[in-house]
Parts: structure tokens; C-alpha cells; sequence
């Protein structure tokens, strides 16, 4: 079956972005403007470009935390860092990540020509996170401008996902237990990065269970027929939407030479900085 090329660019771009969560240095750097641990330091970094947001916000657009989680970082970390500080330091940390692990000043200047103009071209209508980011200027490094361009059109996908999911008539909390039946990632792995009980998971199971659409037992899940089409036209419904609203600027030659050119970067910070076990539902490439 060919593969969406929608995924193809998602599965190019995303370790990119990734290294905002997975690189050395994160909470280091989070802590150094005053930010407590890792998980305000994510949050602050990935919300700042929204704004001194609420956890209500953060809730919504993320999807699939739990509320308490969100409520322990949020709004504490605004009073301990401004969005304008985590702005700076998550774009010169990954900047720096990214150099470090080989990306090229003209390779990424030549990605760079081919994403602009798809992120002028995005349709930001109900893409809270790709919009705020989209908004902000982009740098002039290239290694920087394509680390903000790969987190604006990531944020796109992930809104576009977001409405995919709530079209379906899934929360974040079942879709997460759909991706750990389909093996994409484990329940304990899903689980903890979303700060979700057992009790809690188990409750989304028992929703989708009903639903015909998974069997087994809340730690390991299966898909049902049913289940496995379900989420197969969320895939695909994410996959049309960041094609329909961005990616179709992009002729068939682009395309080719932008995931050629950025395989090798893409596949040296995944081998390097991605965990085997995370919690994005993506293996490598």
C-alpha cells in the first residue's frame, strides 16, 4: 500500500521537532530560566507560543493529559518564566541539538525554501497551536528556521489530528488505548508520559470494549475489525487534513527531495535522541 505522502513528510519532520522533548538538556535548560523539572519545562516550551495560557487551554489543545498533570506545571510556570524567555531557550536548545548532530547549514536552508511557503500556505481555521506558532518570525539561522518550521507544520498535523480524533467520537485517553492496541506503543509507556491511573486507563478500555472496538484486558489490548477500521479512517482523516490544509503546496519532485535530503538527519537524531519506547505512536522511519 502506498504511503500517504503526508506521512512520509510527518515521519521526515517529526524527529526534527522531537528534540525539544528527548535531547540532553531540556529540563537543564527549563531550570535555568527558573522553570521546576521536566514535565513544567515541556509544557511551558511546547504552550509558550500561545501565551501565558490557562491548563483548561493546554487540556484542550494537547489532548490526552490529565487535567492534574497540566494543573502541576500550569499557570505556576508562567511565574517563574516568561513565554517570550521559553521561546528563546527551547528554539537555541534544539537549534543547538540539531547542529550537534550534523544538520547542515545548506541542506536546511534548502528545506527551508521548501517549507515556508507550505506554512504560508496552511490553513490555520481551528489549529490553535500551528497558528501561534506559525506567528512567529522565523529565524535567520537555517538550522533554527527549519527547527520552527518543522514544529509549525507538526502542530498542524497534530491539530488536524486532534479534530480527526473528536470526529470519530474518541478522547485523547481512548485514542491513547486504541494506539497501545494496535502496538504502537505500550499501555505503561502511554500511560505514564500522560500521567493516567490504571484505574483510569482501565475505564477507557471498558468505553471501547463496548464499542466493539477493542478485546483483552486494559494492559494488553487488541483491536477488534472494527476497531482497526476505526482507526485506520482517524489515520487517514489526519493524513488528508495536513495534505488538504498544507502539504498539497508541494509538488511530487519537492517532496521526493525534501525527505531524500533530510533522511539522513532525520535518522541520526531518532538513533540518537528518540527513545525506543516513547510515547508518539512512530517508530523510525
Amino acid at each position: 500500500m502506498a504511503i500517504h505522502p503526508a506521512r512520509q513528510i510527518w515521519t521526515t519532520l517529526e524527529p526534527l521537532h522531537d528534540v525539544v522533548y528527548f535531547g540532553a538538556g531540556v529540563k537543564e535548560a527549563g531550570v535555568a530560566i527558573g522553570l521546576r523539572g521536566y514535565w513544567q519545562t515541556y509544557f511551558a516550551f511546547r504552550a509558550a507560543p500561545l501565551g501565558a495560557v490557562t491548563p483548561a487551554t493546554v487540556q484542550a489543545a494537547f489532548a490526552g493529559f490529565h487535567p492534574e498533570m497540566v494543573r502541576k506545571a500550569l499557570p505556576e510556570a508562567w511565574s517563574r518564566a516568561t513565554p517570550e524567555q521559553c521561546l528563546d531557550v527551547r528554539l537555541d536548545l534544539s537549534t543547538a541539538l540539531l547542529r550537534g548532530l550534523g544538520a547542515g547549514e545548506a541542506e536546511c536552508a534548502r528545506a527551508v525554501s521548501l517549507l515556508a511557503p507550505v506554512q504560508d500556505y496552511a490553513d490555520p481555521t481551528g489549529r490553535p497551536l500551528f497558528a501561534a506558532n506559525a506567528a512567529l518570525p522565523l529565524p535567520a539561522d537555517p538550522v533554527a528556521a527549519l527547527w520552527q518550521l518543522t514544529t509549525s507544520l507538526r502542530e498542524h498535523r497534530g491539530d488536524g489530528h486532534v479534530a480527526a480524533l473528536v470526529t470519530h467520537g474518541l478522547t485523547g485517553r481512548q485514542a491513547m488505548v486504541m494506539q497501545a492496541a494496535a502496538g504502537k506503543a505500550s499501555e505503561s509507556v502511554l500511560r505514564g508520559a500522560r500521567g493516567v491511573s490504571e484505574r483510569e486507563w482501565a475505564d477507557a478500555f471498558d468505553e471501547l470494549r463496548a464499542r466493539g472496538l477493542v478485546v483483552g484486558e486494559p494492559v494488553s489490548p487488541s483491536l477488534t475489525g472494527s476497531g482497526a477500521e476505526l482507526l485506520g479512517r482517524v489515520e487517514a482523516s489526519t493524513d488528508d487534513a495536513a495534505w488538504n490544509g498544507a502539504l498539497a503546496v508541494l509538488s511530487a519532485d519537492s517532496i521526493t527531495e525534501l525527505t531524500q535530503s533530510l533522511a539522513p538527519l532525520a535518522d541520526r537524531v531518532h538513533d540518537a535522541i528518540v527513545p525506543a519506547a516513547n510515547p508518539l505512536a512512530m517508530g523510525k522511519r
